[in-house]
């Protein structure tokens, strides 16, 4: 990575050197707006938040205002908006899932419960909009109503989808379009809104984040079959245990031999999970893992050539910069 030079990209350090304070402000107004006249949801909010995560999206958020004028209040709270409506997702596709960790630790369901983990996620959707009502602004409303529903739309599709190895490249697409790319793209044009860009450019921020997310995503994908399960956070290969067939497996399905097809159908149908390390072998062997990291890359190229059309600066490297992390991280 390059280390801040003109024209050039950020290193991470320097990234998040960018967005410390803000991003130390949006904590704080995460932990206020997550308490709850409830004390169990209150627990459960705050137990989500200290296990963090990247934040990457309210850093998204963060620098395409950067980008865009100013990193104000007004991009402070809508990062907070932002992280609070990834959380809930998280809380309600462990439920979906019956998934055990979330980021290494256990996941809210297992400690809380399904019934109540789910009002909890519940509650903070509807505190994400009540801090975003606030803004008294409607064209923010609309984005973030629109996002929701493609969000639950795309949990709906893989249900239906779930345990069904016919799946295609376009369908695959559709759900990481709809689940992932949809919430990027919202939270780099919520920047841009924040900072009062103008409509194009605004935009141009949002097909960003789309591409970044799509790019995301696959990358999340692929490190579900090659990632160690301690620096991953959770156990390698939960996608297929839980019948879910992602764009390495699409691939790699027309190279598979009889048997490894049926072996793939009884992991994703019956979630009988021995015959893992030969789908592995699979992966490698048909150049399934080579492929998909390739269409990342696609994804993240589109991406950076996007933020190569705004003026050099700081927020402009960085997102340079972030579009090149997604693509290199191991977990």
């Amino acid at each position: 990575m390059a280390s801040g030079k003109l024209g050039q990209s950020l290193s991470a350090r320097e990234v998040l050197e960018l967005v410390r304070d803000p991003l130390q402000a949006v904590e704080r107004e995460i932990g206020l707006e997550s308490m709850a006249a409830v004390d169990v949801v209150t627990a459960i909010s705050h137990y989500l938040n200290a296990n963090g995560g990247k934040r990457l999206r309210p850093t998204i958020l963060l620098l395409s205002a950067g980008l865009s004028g100013s990193v104000g209040q007004t991009a402070i709270r809508l990062a907070a908006v932002v992280e609070m409506i990834h959380t809930a997702t998280l809380v309600h596709d462990d439920i979906i899932d019956d998934a055990e960790t979330r980021r290494g630790k256990p996941s809210a369901n297992v400690l809380w419960g399904n019934h109540t983990s789910v009002l909890a996620g519940d509650w903070l959707y509807m505190q994400a909009f009540q801090i975003a009502l606030r803004q008294r602004n409607f064209q923010i409303l609309d984005i973030l109503i629109s996002l929701t529903q493609r969000m639950v739309e795309g949990e709906l599709l893989q249900l239906e989808r779930i345990g069904r190895v016919e799946i295609s490249e376009a369908d695959y697409m559709e759900l990481v379009d709809r689940k992932t790319a949809s919430l990027f793209a919202a939270c780099a044009e919520l920047g841009a809104i924040a900072a009062g860009a103008s409509d194009e450019n605004a935009r141009r921020l949002a097909d960003f984040g789309w591409n970044l997310g799509m790019a995301f995503q696959l990358i999340d994908d692929i490190l579900d079959f090659t990632a160690h399960e301690m620096v991953l956070g959770k156990p390698v290969c939960s996608d297929l245990r839980e019948g879910k067939v992602t764009l390495p497996v699409i691939y790699a399905l027309p190279f598979a031999s009889s048997q490894e097809r049926r072996q793939i159908e009884e992991i994703v149908t019956r979630h009988v999970p021995q015959a893992l390390p030969e789908i592995l072998s699979l992966l490698e062997r048909s150049g399934a893992i080579g492929r998909a990291r390739e269409r990342a890359e696609e994804f993240a190229s589109r991406a950076r050539s996007l933020i190569l059309g705004f003026p050099d600066s700081s927020y402009q490297r960085a997102l340079l910069a972030v579009s090149e992390l997604v693509t290199m991280r191991d977990h």
